[in-house]
């Protein structure tokens, strides 16, 4: 899938351009992108470092939803 437009949550949005001034490049290229369980049995999140994760929702075909950025304790 690949997706035609992606939406941020305000708080991401704010959160992520902090955050993504710290990564290197190297982690900027890995991902590794996995279905949530439990609470968040509907969500998605992919790593961006060792110790830290975005979460998101898939909308629908076209649609990608940015909700969260940070460790793997983050809830939203």
């Amino acid at each position: 899938m690949r997706p035609k437009k992606i939406v941020y949550d305000t708080a991401f949005e704010k959160k992520f351009e902090k955050y993504k001034r710290q990564l290197t490049e190297a982690e900027r290229k890995r991902l590794k992108t996995h279905k949530l369980k439990g609470n968040f049995s509907n969500d998605y999140a992919f790593s961006i470092s060792y110790s830290d994760r975005i979460v998101f929702k898939i909308l629908d075909d076209e649609t990608i939803y940015f909700i969260e950025v940070g460790s793997h304790d983050v809830c939203y």
